[in-house]
């Protein structure tokens, strides 16, 4: 209990240098493959790596990692190890078919558990793949986790600009730095090398533009995307020479700078 209901203090995370969010305003923009890809990116440029699946009701790295759940964990310890990356997820300790069906403190309870009962070791990066919206985890976590800052995903159609924007007001009302903004599926390279822009184009780079935050960056569509996701080896592990993979190598670059130019302190105010 907090005397006087007031605010529970941070979790300290002294062995993660860096802790990143990975949120957006709406599902279905490939928040989760962002955050995968961009994890296993990190860790091929040499990097330690984490990745924590926050979303509680829709766990989806399990399946993204190619992790048969439930674990036992008595006999395979938390976090997992693929591919040079630990992981932690609800979805390896609940049946894939069971709900779950939590109210907030019990939400609370398990995200900060995952942070701070696991052994996570020394990390450079810590990537927290957060559910879609302005939630219950995700208030927990940007009002209590060690967060460096965060990075908003978004597709380049209206629907998903408008939702974008609510998670770029939420981190700036509770003073979470906010890294930037990544258009996924934002055009597709043909047979022919060249650049279609099915979805539109444009529009991340523009939201930033108008919220006063950096853009990190785009990321094309690839059907192989998905049946990497489905299949359990994500798409930077299985075809690294891809136009993705190398869109996350290069946003692995822009990340960084966003990193290191704020040196943990505040970015300036989003304008919403």
């Amino acid at each position: 209990m907090q005397p006087h209901g007031g605010p529970a203090p941070k979790i300290s995370l002294p062995n993660i240098k860096y802790v990143v969010a990975v949120a957006s305003g709406k599902g279905g923009v490939g928040k989760s493959t962002v955050a995968a890809n961009l994890a296993l990116a990190l860790a091929r440029s040499g990097a330690k790596v984490g990745l924590m699946d926050a979303d509680i009701y829709g766990p989806s790295v399990p399946i993204m990692f190619g992790v048969p759940c439930p674990i036992d964990q008595q006999t395979t310890p938390l976090p997992l190890e693929r591919y040079g990356i630990k992981l932690m997820s609800m979805g390896f300790v609940v049946p894939p078919e069971r709900a779950v069906i939590w109210r907030g403190p019990m939400v609370d309870r398990a995200l900060r558990q995952f942070l701070t009962e696991l052994p996570w070791g020394t990390l450079d990066y810590l990537i927290m793949d957060l559910p879609p919206g302005t939630g219950d985890a995700q208030l927990t976590l940007s009002q209590h986790a060690p967060l460096t800052g965060a990075v908003i995903v978004t597709t380049p159609q209206d629907v998903s600009l408008v939702d974008a924007r609510k998670g770029l007001a939420m981190f700036s009302e509770v003073r979470v730095p906010i890294l930037g903004i990544v258009e996924n599926m934002s055009y597709f390279v043909g047979d022919d090398g060249k650049r279609y822009e099915i979805f539109r184009h444009g529009g991340g780079k523009k939201l930033a533009g108008l919220a006063g935050v950096p853009f990190l960056g785009d990321i094309p569509i690839d059907p192989r995307v998905a049946e990497c996701g489905d299949g359990g080896e994500p798409m930077v592990a299985r075809y690294p020479d891809s136009p993705v993979s190398k869109a996350y190598a290069a946003l692995v670059n822009t990340v960084r700078e966003q990193l290191e130019a704020i040196g943990g302190a505040e970015l300036p105010e989003v304008q919403m």
